[in-house]
């Protein structure tokens, strides 16, 4: 198993699927007790899932978090019974076969964004991220939302990459969110001015129309530091005006000998 998988378990109760154990998790949190971040993709892999009034379930991820099988702990009875059976139940999941998913019973799972924007929980204004030689990844997580009229309602996500002076390549990693509603991102020079100037022609790089629950990256070459934008907007949609993002940004600095050159 350690050859092909990465083995791990999470608790019912971090992910909040066990109302009855409610109290208990105010108690911990009033000790100090951090509850995992329910908007995460690898959390909504893991709660995608979740098979209903199941106790527990083994799950098997794709490195992309995408799900490839899942075996119900009430369910391990043959093919999948045993030590060879699970063995089994993993290398089915390998070879796509996708066991335990051939059903028409996941629990449906939808975040409601709009309630984590009003409480809190996540910012969609004063974004900002800075990456270093020390620091040249970083996660941005928030919303987009769909345009009411033809204006550009961008939600905005300053990169400061200044420490970079020789330049370098700078990569953005897009997650959409689980709502229908797909997204937009432009990447546009920092001192754009908002909102007139964020128009498509004015962009550095784009990664336009991602799903819910896709995933898209694009780069965009840089020759010395400076600050950009990342701007997210929605697809116009009837059904959903609002969705998450997580925003993986990393910086591939430009070796000196080549700076030089």
């Amino acid at each position: 198993m350690n050859e092909n998988f990465i083995n791990t378990w999470v608790s019912n109760v971090e992910l909040e699927r066990t109302p009855n154990k409610k109290q208990l998790i105010d108690i911990r949190r009033q000790q100090g007790f951090k509850p995992f971040d329910k908007t995460h993709p690898l959390a909504q892999a893991i709660m995608k899932g979740w098979k209903q009034h199941s106790p527990a379930d083994s799950l098997v991820l794709s490195p992309k978090l995408e799900l490839m099988g899942r075996l119900p702990v009430n369910e391990r009875t043959a093919p999948y019974d045993g030590a060879k059976g699970y063995q089994l139940f993993l290398k089915n999941a390998l070879d796509g076969k996708m066991p335990g998913l051939n059903e028409d019973n996941l629990e449906p799972t939808s975040t409601d964004w709009d309630t984590l924007v009003e409480s809190g929980a996540i910012n969609d204004t004063g974004l900002k991220v800075v990456l270093t030689d020390k620091k040249s990844e970083q996660e941005a997580l928030s919303v987009f939302r769909a345009p009411d009229t033809d204006s550009n309602e961008y939600t905005i996500v300053e990169i400061d990459v200044t420490s970079f002076k020789n330049g370098g390549v700078l990569s953005i990693e897009i997650w959409i969110g689980d709502a229908e509603l797909a997204g937009s991102f432009d990447l546009f020079v920092g001192d754009t001015q908002l909102p007139m100037e964020l128009l498509p022609e004015n962009t550095l790089a784009s990664a336009r129309n991602i799903l819910p629950d896709e995933r898209k990256t694009f780069s965009y070459r840089f020759s010395q530091g400076r600050v950009f934008k990342l701007g997210a907007i929605g697809v116009s949609n009837e059904e959903s005006k609002i969705n998450g993002f997580l925003a993986t940004i990393s910086v591939k600095p430009t070796p000196i000998n080549e700076a030089e050159d």
